[in-house]
Protein backbone atom coordinates (compact mmCIF):
# COMPACT_ATOMS: atom_id res chain seq x y z
CA UNK A 1 0.00 0.00 0.00
CA UNK A 2 1.80 3.56 -1.06
CA UNK A 3 1.55 6.87 -0.11
CA UNK A 4 0.03 9.67 -2.34
CA UNK A 5 -3.15 11.92 -2.35
CA UNK A 6 -6.23 11.12 -1.59
CA UNK A 7 -9.30 12.88 -1.77
CA UNK A 8 -11.44 12.94 1.62
CA UNK A 9 -15.18 12.69 1.66
CA UNK A 10 -15.79 16.52 1.33
CA UNK A 11 -14.07 16.28 -1.91
CA UNK A 12 -10.82 17.86 -0.15
CA UNK A 13 -6.83 16.44 -1.72
CA UNK A 14 -5.02 15.54 1.96
CA UNK A 15 -2.12 12.97 2.43
CA UNK A 16 -3.23 9.67 3.47
CA UNK A 17 0.32 8.02 5.32
CA UNK A 18 0.21 4.16 5.79
CA UNK A 19 -0.79 2.49 8.50
CA UNK A 20 3.02 1.41 8.79
CA UNK A 21 3.98 5.23 8.26
CA UNK A 22 2.28 5.95 11.38
CA UNK A 23 4.03 5.71 14.87
CA UNK A 24 3.27 2.81 16.75
CA UNK A 25 1.24 3.56 19.40
CA UNK A 26 -1.77 5.02 16.71
CA UNK A 27 -1.92 1.67 15.03
CA UNK A 28 -4.90 -0.01 15.27
CA UNK A 29 -4.00 -3.71 15.90
CA UNK A 30 -0.82 -2.46 18.69
CA UNK A 31 -3.66 0.04 19.77
CA UNK A 32 -6.05 -2.94 20.54
CA UNK A 33 -3.50 -5.27 22.30
CA UNK A 34 -1.78 -2.53 24.52
CA UNK A 35 -5.60 -1.07 25.89
CA UNK A 36 -8.33 -3.68 24.81
CA UNK A 37 -10.84 -3.71 21.82
CA UNK A 38 -13.35 -1.59 24.01
CA UNK A 39 -11.35 1.64 24.40
CA UNK A 40 -10.84 1.61 20.30
CA UNK A 41 -13.11 4.29 18.25
CA UNK A 42 -15.59 2.90 15.58
CA UNK A 43 -13.15 3.95 12.84
CA UNK A 44 -10.33 1.40 14.41
CA UNK A 45 -12.55 -1.31 14.84
CA UNK A 46 -13.40 -1.24 11.61
CA UNK A 47 -10.03 -0.69 10.08
CA UNK A 48 -9.12 -3.93 11.93
CA UNK A 49 -11.70 -5.66 10.31
CA UNK A 50 -10.66 -4.24 6.89
CA UNK A 51 -7.07 -4.89 7.37
CA UNK A 52 -6.28 -2.81 4.37
CA UNK A 53 -7.00 0.73 2.14
CA UNK A 54 -6.32 1.71 -0.61
CA UNK A 55 -3.41 3.60 -2.85
CA UNK A 56 -3.15 6.95 -0.94
CA UNK A 57 -6.01 6.17 1.36
CA UNK A 58 -4.88 4.38 4.18
CA UNK A 59 -7.70 2.15 5.79
CA UNK A 60 -8.42 4.81 8.90
CA UNK A 61 -9.05 7.23 6.19
CA UNK A 62 -10.96 4.13 4.19
CA UNK A 63 -12.87 2.85 7.77
CA UNK A 64 -13.96 6.83 8.52
CA UNK A 65 -15.52 7.48 5.23
CA UNK A 66 -17.51 3.67 5.73
CA UNK A 67 -19.02 4.93 8.58
CA UNK A 68 -19.58 8.76 7.26
CA UNK A 69 -21.34 7.40 4.19
CA UNK A 70 -23.84 4.85 6.29
CA UNK A 71 -24.47 7.83 9.22
CA UNK A 72 -22.09 5.40 11.64
CA UNK A 73 -22.47 1.91 13.41
CA UNK A 74 -26.13 1.70 13.09
CA UNK A 75 -26.32 2.87 9.35
CA UNK A 76 -23.78 0.17 8.36
CA UNK A 77 -25.86 -2.63 10.23
CA UNK A 78 -28.67 -1.42 8.06
CA UNK A 79 -26.68 -1.60 4.83
CA UNK A 80 -26.58 -4.51 2.29
CA UNK A 81 -23.77 -6.66 0.71
CA UNK A 82 -24.91 -4.60 -2.80
CA UNK A 83 -24.85 -1.40 -1.07
CA UNK A 84 -21.26 -1.65 0.62
CA UNK A 85 -19.66 -3.34 -2.29
CA UNK A 86 -20.72 -0.27 -3.92
CA UNK A 87 -18.22 2.17 -2.08
CA UNK A 88 -14.48 2.33 -3.98
CA UNK A 89 -12.46 -0.07 -1.25
CA UNK A 90 -14.85 -2.21 -0.33
CA UNK A 91 -14.93 -5.51 -1.99
CA UNK A 92 -17.58 -8.23 -1.66
CA UNK A 93 -15.36 -9.99 0.81
CA UNK A 94 -14.91 -6.99 3.22
CA UNK A 95 -18.54 -6.14 3.24
CA UNK A 96 -19.44 -9.72 3.99
CA UNK A 97 -16.10 -9.29 7.44
CA UNK A 98 -18.54 -6.34 8.00
CA UNK A 99 -22.07 -7.52 8.29
CA UNK A 100 -20.88 -10.76 9.86
CA UNK A 101 -18.87 -8.49 12.58
CA UNK A 102 -21.77 -6.34 13.19
CA UNK A 103 -24.50 -9.43 13.77
CA UNK A 104 -22.09 -10.82 16.20
CA UNK A 105 -22.30 -7.60 18.40
CA UNK A 106 -25.74 -7.82 17.85
CA UNK A 107 -26.45 -11.49 19.21
CA UNK A 108 -23.46 -10.96 21.57
CA UNK A 109 -25.65 -7.58 23.00
CA UNK A 110 -29.00 -9.41 23.02
CA UNK A 111 -27.42 -12.21 24.83
CA UNK A 112 -25.88 -10.29 27.83
CA UNK A 113 -25.82 -7.11 29.87
CA UNK A 114 -23.95 -4.41 27.92
CA UNK A 115 -20.62 -3.78 29.45
CA UNK A 116 -20.08 -0.29 30.16
CA UNK A 117 -16.79 1.90 28.89
CA UNK A 118 -15.46 3.40 32.21
CA UNK A 119 -13.45 6.74 31.92
CA UNK A 120 -11.49 8.15 34.74
CA UNK A 121 -8.72 9.93 33.07
CA UNK A 122 -7.96 12.23 30.05
CA UNK A 123 -6.04 8.76 28.05
CA UNK A 124 -9.10 7.15 28.66
CA UNK A 125 -10.84 9.75 26.61
CA UNK A 126 -7.64 9.85 23.87
CA UNK A 127 -7.87 6.24 23.54
CA UNK A 128 -12.00 6.39 22.70
CA UNK A 129 -11.91 9.21 20.59
CA UNK A 130 -8.35 9.81 19.57
CA UNK A 131 -8.29 7.43 16.44
CA UNK A 132 -11.41 9.06 14.70
CA UNK A 133 -11.18 12.98 15.75
CA UNK A 134 -7.63 13.22 14.98
CA UNK A 135 -8.82 12.66 11.60
CA UNK A 136 -11.25 15.37 11.17
CA UNK A 137 -11.12 18.19 8.79
CA UNK A 138 -13.62 20.50 11.04
CA UNK A 139 -13.62 21.09 14.73
CA UNK A 140 -16.15 18.94 16.22
CA UNK A 141 -16.94 19.33 20.06
CA UNK A 142 -18.69 15.81 21.37
CA UNK A 143 -19.92 15.62 25.18
CA UNK A 144 -19.48 12.08 26.95
CA UNK A 145 -22.26 11.73 29.72
CA UNK A 146 -21.42 9.63 31.85
CA UNK A 147 -23.32 7.82 35.38
CA UNK A 148 -21.68 8.54 38.87
CA UNK A 149 -19.25 5.28 38.27
CA UNK A 150 -17.45 7.11 35.44
CA UNK A 151 -19.10 4.94 32.81
CA UNK A 152 -20.33 6.17 29.50
CA UNK A 153 -23.97 6.43 28.96
CA UNK A 154 -23.68 7.94 26.08
CA UNK A 155 -21.83 10.52 23.25
CA UNK A 156 -23.14 13.12 21.81
CA UNK A 157 -21.98 15.58 18.84
CA UNK A 158 -22.97 18.95 19.74
CA UNK A 159 -20.95 21.67 17.23
CA UNK A 160 -19.30 21.15 13.99
CA UNK A 161 -17.19 24.07 12.43
CA UNK A 162 -15.99 27.35 14.35
CA UNK A 163 -15.47 25.95 17.90
CA UNK A 164 -15.39 29.48 20.10
CA UNK A 165 -17.34 31.23 22.58
CA UNK A 166 -18.99 33.08 20.47
CA UNK A 167 -21.06 29.85 18.79
CA UNK A 168 -20.85 27.66 21.80
CA UNK A 169 -23.85 27.62 24.09
CA UNK A 170 -23.03 26.42 27.52
CA UNK A 171 -26.86 25.42 27.35
CA UNK A 172 -26.99 23.63 24.14
CA UNK A 173 -23.80 21.61 25.68
CA UNK A 174 -25.42 21.21 28.63
CA UNK A 175 -28.83 20.02 27.41
CA UNK A 176 -28.35 16.37 26.84
CA UNK A 177 -26.50 15.76 30.64
CA UNK A 178 -30.30 17.45 31.49
CA UNK A 179 -32.04 15.29 29.08
CA UNK A 180 -30.97 11.94 29.99
CA UNK A 181 -30.19 12.65 33.84
CA UNK A 182 -26.39 12.43 33.64
CA UNK A 183 -24.96 13.85 36.93
CA UNK A 184 -21.65 14.58 35.12
CA UNK A 185 -19.92 15.12 31.39
CA UNK A 186 -16.47 15.30 29.58
CA UNK A 187 -16.49 17.96 26.80
CA UNK A 188 -14.28 16.56 24.03
CA UNK A 189 -13.02 19.03 20.75
CA UNK A 190 -10.21 18.34 18.54
CA UNK A 191 -7.83 21.12 16.78
CA UNK A 192 -7.73 20.53 12.62
CA UNK A 193 -4.16 22.01 12.91
CA UNK A 194 -3.08 18.85 15.01
CA UNK A 195 -1.70 20.94 18.02
CA UNK A 196 -3.50 20.42 21.28
CA UNK A 197 -2.40 23.42 23.00
CA UNK A 198 -5.81 25.09 24.36
CA UNK A 199 -6.37 28.75 22.98
CA UNK A 200 -8.02 31.12 25.32
CA UNK A 201 -11.23 30.65 23.44
CA UNK A 202 -10.59 26.83 24.42
CA UNK A 203 -10.26 28.01 28.42
CA UNK A 204 -13.56 30.63 27.79
CA UNK A 205 -15.60 27.97 26.93
CA UNK A 206 -14.58 25.69 29.73
CA UNK A 207 -14.85 27.78 32.66
CA UNK A 208 -18.63 28.87 31.50
CA UNK A 209 -19.59 25.28 31.08
CA UNK A 210 -17.93 24.25 34.61
CA UNK A 211 -19.85 27.53 35.94
CA UNK A 212 -23.35 26.45 34.40
CA UNK A 213 -22.60 23.31 35.13
CA UNK A 214 -22.89 24.09 38.64
CA UNK A 215 -25.73 25.24 38.70
CA UNK A 216 -27.32 22.61 36.65
CA UNK A 217 -25.93 20.26 38.71
CA UNK A 218 -23.93 18.61 36.10
CA UNK A 219 -20.24 18.34 36.81
CA UNK A 220 -17.73 18.79 34.35
CA UNK A 221 -15.18 16.42 34.72
CA UNK A 222 -12.64 17.32 32.25
CA UNK A 223 -12.48 19.14 28.94
CA UNK A 224 -10.08 17.71 25.97
CA UNK A 225 -8.51 18.99 23.35
CA UNK A 226 -7.22 16.60 20.39
CA UNK A 227 -4.37 17.24 18.09
CA UNK A 228 -3.20 14.81 15.94
CA UNK A 229 0.00 11.62 16.51
CA UNK A 230 -1.71 11.03 19.60
CA UNK A 231 -1.28 14.54 21.37
CA UNK A 232 -3.99 15.86 23.68
CA UNK A 233 -4.47 18.25 26.67
CA UNK A 234 -6.69 17.60 29.47
CA UNK A 235 -7.82 21.03 30.81
CA UNK A 236 -8.56 20.41 34.23
CA UNK A 237 -5.14 18.67 34.79
CA UNK A 238 -3.63 22.28 33.62
CA UNK A 239 -6.12 23.87 36.14
CA UNK A 240 -7.53 25.68 33.00
CA UNK A 241 -11.16 27.12 33.43
CA UNK A 242 -11.76 25.18 36.14
CA UNK A 243 -12.12 27.54 39.02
Amino acid sequence: MGTGEFMSANGNQGYSPTIRELPQGERPRERLKEYGAKHLSNTELVAILLRTGLQGENVLSLSSRVLMQFDGLAGLGRSTIGELSALRGLSEAKSCQLLAALELGRRSVSQSPQEKVSINSPQDVANLLMAEMSLLEQEHLRVLLLNIKNELLNTHEVYVGNVNSSVVRAAEVLRPAVRENAPSIIVVHNHPSGDPAPSPEDVSITKDLFDAGKLLGVELLDHVVIGNRNRFVSLNEKGLGFS
